[in-house]
């Protein structure tokens, strides 16, 4: 097998063509000074799709690029699967048509993406949510405490930057002055930070916070969070713990982004609750003053936005299904292998 992706991938005996960080590129103004590596990269895999002539092309996200190679296999004559699909409902909806045109089958994992897909032709499926697959293996909460070095009976902020470095060089900094407002509010509040088991610790020598790197037990344990948007949101969701979306990218990404937008939303619970359970701040609005008062509401054990932020995050679990993504995906791999619809 040949493919794109990273360690675990690897693991599996795959031979890697790209590895995952050469790949890991967010916004339109980031892109552009990767645009002559892609272009290479494109030609080789086009070459290697010639050469080898798959019997199935499984595509993962990475839309800008997967799109392009999605068309080339199937003028090639390969069979193609879409796991993970572009986000046509946000933008692009052109890129609908496109799968519709180059792919035998769309494995989406958000439940409200189906519908708008076949109505565009697409053979799509929603085969579930692979964050619903992760392996239970969290310790409790007094054990974690224990070893950030923190107090189980008091409550505790958790804050997630992000974990690409573009991310960090955004959101650190505004991140930890509204971690130091809420503690001046409420000197109580403890406050942890997310590292990246990928990111160099040295990028996190200015918080005077714990860092760990047990992300998903800082998501569970928390009795609040501010989160980063993107995946991380939904994973926060799905640990019930009430949250605060923030973002910030470069002006010129979001200038681009507000101008091509069709949705209300970023944040991923939102999208499939379709509608605001979850406040999203964004570039300007990322400040102690705005973001601050919010966290302090949801850390309060007997207020109302916490009560109904949690209410409104167990609809969005129910609203997921069940486990079973990956198995769901390999099915339809074999069936299209298979010569099936």
């Amino acid at each position: 097998m040949l493919g794109m992706g990273g360690s675990h991938l690897k693991g599996q005996g795959v031979e890697l063509v790209a590895e995952l960080d050469a790949l890991a590129v967010m916004g339109f103004a980031e892109v552009v000074s990767r645009l002559p590596y892609f272009w290479r990269l494109e030609r080789d895999v086009v070459r290697l799709i010639e050469d080898e002539r798959p019997d199935l092309v499984v595509l993962v996200d990475y839309p800008g690029f997967n799109l392009r190679i999605a068309r080339a296999a199937h003028t090639r004559g390969c069979k193609v699967l879409y796991y993970i699909p572009p986000k046509v409902w946000a933008w692009k909806r052109g890129r609908a048509r496109t799968l519709a045109e180059t792919t035998d089958g769309v494995a989406t994992i958000l439940p409200f993406e189906t519908e708008l897909l076949r109505e565009y032709g697409a053979d799509a499926h929603y085969v579930g949510n692979p964050l619903l697959d992760r392996t239970d293996d969290v310790p409790e909460r007094v054990d974690c405490f224990r070893a950030w070095g923190l107090d189980p009976e008091r409550p505790l902020l958790g804050v997630l930057p992000g974990s690409r470095s573009q991310e960090l060089d955004e959101h650190l900094g505004p991140f930890l002055q509204i971690a130091r407002a809420v503690v001046e509010r409420r000197p109580d509040v403890q406050v942890a930070f997310s590292r990246a088991e990928t990111m160099d610790a040295a990028r996190f020598e200015a918080v005077e916070f714990p860092v760990v790197t047990e992300t998903r037990a800082l998501q569970r344990w928390a009795d609040a969070a501010l989160v980063k948007s993107g995946t991380s949101t939904l994973e926060t969701a799905l640990e019930r713990t009430p949250f605060v979306i923030a973002y910030r990218t470069s002006p010129l990404t979001s200038w681009l982004v507000r101008r091509v937008l069709r949705i209300g939303h970023i944040g991923l619970p939102n999208l499939i609750a379709e509608r605001r359970i979850v406040p999203e701040m964004l570039q300007d609005e990322v400040t102690p003053s705005v973001v601050a008062p919010i966290l302090l509401d949801l850390l309060d054990p007997d207020g109302h936005a916490r009560a109904e932020q949690l209410a409104d995050l167990d609809t969005v679990i129910d609203r997921l299904g069940s486990p079973g993504a990956s198995a769901r995906v390999a099915a339809m791999a074999m069936t299209i292998m298979e010569g099936g619809a």
